[in-house]
């Protein structure tokens, strides 16, 4: 009897064994995901595009270039022929900016979850008021662009679907539940759809595939009192009451920028060998104030 119980328990310590040392062997090989170009040579030279079926996180603070990496990426989407998605937060998308930058919006289905005249009417109140109301608020419309999203992952047939959180404040975005990030990953995944986040930081975690960092290195501003010349300065610079420039020169315009790109989170190992940094150069679609 005592012989029989060890040779079967040497058989089952062999499977084991064997199961251990053959099933990474037989497991299949996950190919890299098929990616789709932002429209920025820069930028798909830098990561060879943005990968479908996956979450993609574009961060970078107000004037870093996170939107017209947007509208460069949803340009050529539309320029395709695919039929993409905007969940608007904030009520922040300006449709005559994207159709300046090539977007056809007749492909463009635009979700508006902001609310247009609540921060005028909050104005009026006191600055701890407006902050603890506008954050509530703010929450209210991510609740609204996280369901919208939802929706449509499920749905299916389109292109892109991008959720701009950009001037949700971090402090609410940080409220969203891990739970709702790891269910867009599995809802997007094995689907040709492209889900792409904008965010002043990644909240996703793991649950993003590819994270993105945007940073403005130089501002060009066009100069009224030098007869329209271009001035360039860094954005600590644009801070500045006068932005940097010699007494008497007032920045009318904006007319473009010079954005720093970093991969801060790559899941797969994309063919070839990924970048760490880039910079591209955008330009204000007839200057902004």
């Amino acid at each position: 009897m005592s012989a029989a119980i060890t040779l079967r328990e040497h058989i089952e310590s062999r499977a084991r064994l064997g199961a251990r040392l053959l099933l990474p062997a037989l497991l299949p090989q996950k190919p890299a995901p098929e990616t789709v170009p932002t429209g920025v040579v820069e930028v798909d030279a830098l990561t060879t595009g943005l990968p479908r079926g996956a979450l993609t996180e574009i961060c970078g603070s107000a004037s870093s270039g996170r939107t017209s990496l947007l509208l460069s990426l949803l340009a050529a989407a539309t320029g395709r022929g695919e039929v993409c998605a905007l969940v608007d937060a904030t009520d922040a998308f300006d449709p005559h900016s994207a159709a300046a930058a090539g977007v056809e919006l007749k492909r463009l289905l635009w979700v508006r979850c902001g609310k247009t005249g609540s921060r005028r009417q909050a104005a009026g109140g006191s600055k701890s008021e407006f902050s603890r109301g506008s954050q509530d608020y703010t929450f209210g419309n991510v609740a609204s662009a996280l369901r919208a999203t939802d929706l449509l992952l499920a749905a299916g047939g389109f292109g892109v679907v991008a959720m701009d959180l950009g001037d949700v404040p971090p402090a609410t975005a940080r409220r969203i539940p891990l739970t709702s990030w790891f269910r867009f990953r599995r809802t997007v995944e094995n689907t040709p759809t492209v889900l792409v986040v904008l965010e002043q930081e990644p909240f996703a975690r793991t649950c993003a595939s590819l994270v993105l960092r945007l940073e403005a290195e130089e501002l060009q501003w066009s100069v009224a009192a030098d007869g329209g010349a271009v001035k360039k300065t860094t954005p600590t610079d644009a801070r500045r009451e006068d932005a940097g420039l010699p007494p008497g020169e007032t920045p009318a315009l904006l007319r473009g920028l010079r954005v720093h790109t970093e991969v801060a989170r790559a899941r797969h190992a994309w063919p070839g060998k990924m970048q760490l940094a880039t910079a591209f150069q955008t330009q204000a679609p007839g200057g902004i104030w």
